[in-house]
């Protein structure tokens, strides 16, 4: 079976391809990445004498090359995961999550309805998966989660892309018939995350001894997913999934923003104990807070559960002291 990745360069993709690798081996796959400033392809450097693996730079905005990439390549499907994810850059200049998320999408989508769909060479079964966010669904309180009959309320310019390519995604299952699904994931955290976002910020800062930053008062409330278990719910609903229906992927593990760096302060006092005054909590530093900050996100997974039987790891302690050992070495080289 020949399988596109698209942004398996990134977190979430690059731990993706490296488990279809290791447990999938009916699968070939095609990494696809533009290779932006968040993207490593050493990640995947294990892969580049296997067989089973390709690797090609190439942006999705460009047209005649996906066409070009899809039509030699002859995808019998696509994990679709390339896509500008940071929401503070999102609020600076929205203009290349328009092009990257929308546009980018639009192009692979029409595409690979030219390839599946064509009339003269009929194709057979294919499957198109959409992995998305749980931003689309905007802001809750204190109370309740999203089902994924939450109707879409995104509050920043990056979780309004995303509810775009979604759309998108599902018109063409029910315009043209495509087989599509589309899963809404909680946050992730794990190896070969970038820099930028906050479980590395936290250790990096921590290990520089330098101030921590928290957005407001770090009271705002996220739902927490180990990367590998989001690989095994993606390749579970990319396999067992129907068809045009949607997907929420969700680690049961909600924490304030405080806690969580709170947390993996106590685990860098424990693994490597020279924090200022003999705690790295003393570097916690509150800064402004980012605009249309969304309170909490909850994802209810029950759907994803209950169809296809998968579950989240419970050990948060143990993963969470396995991420940040990864992100020490890291950082020590």
């Amino acid at each position: 079976m020949r399988i596109i990745v698209t942004g398996g360069a990134g977190f979430i993709g690059s731990n993706l391809i490296l488990h279809i690798h290791e447990l999938h081996e009916e699968m070939e796959v095609l990494n696809i990445d533009k290779l932006t400033y968040a993207s490593d392809v050493g990640y995947l450097e294990p892969l580049k004498h296997s067989r089973r693996y390709h690797f090609k730079k190439m942006d999705l905005v460009e047209r005649s090359a996906v066409r070009k990439i899809v039509q030699n390549f002859r995808p019998h499907g696509v994990f679709h995961l390339a896509a500008e994810s940071h929401v503070d850059n999102s609020i600076k200049g929205p203009e290349p999550f328009v092009q990257s998320n929308v546009i980018g999408t639009f192009n692979l989508l029409e595409e690979c309805r030219q390839l599946w769909f064509d009339e003269r060479e009929p194709f057979g079964e294919h499957r198109f998966l959409h992995v998305s966010t749980d931003e689309v669904y905007g802001t809750l309180g204190e109370t309740g989660s999203f089902k994924e009959t939450t109707a879409y309320a995104p509050n920043s310019p990056y979780s309004a892309t995303k509810a775009g390519s979604d759309m998108l995604v599902r018109s063409y299952h029910h315009t043209y018939g495509m087989n599509t699904v589309i899963t809404n994931c909680s946050n992730n955290y794990g190896r070969h995350q970038h820099d930028e976002k906050l479980i590395p910020t936290v250790i990096r800062k921590a290990l520089a001894h330098e101030p921590i930053p928290v957005y407001g008062k770090g009271e705002n409330v996220r739902d927490w997913l180990h990367v590998e278990d989001h690989c095994r719910a993606l390749v579970a609903v990319f396999n067992k999934g129907r068809a045009g229906e949607p997907y929420n992927i969700g680690g049961d593990n909600e924490w304030q923003n405080l806690e969580l760096v709170q947390q993996i302060c106590d685990i860098l006092n424990r693994e490597k104990g020279d924090g200022p005054d003999g705690d790295y909590k003393n570097l916690i530093s509150f800064v402004t807070d980012r605009p249309g900050h969304d309170y909490r996100y909850s994802v209810d997974a029950s759907k994803l559960k209950t169809e296809l039987g998968w579950s989240p790891t419970q050990n948060f302690d143990a993963l969470l002291t396995q991420t940040v050992n990864w992100y020490m070495e890291k950082y020590k080289a």
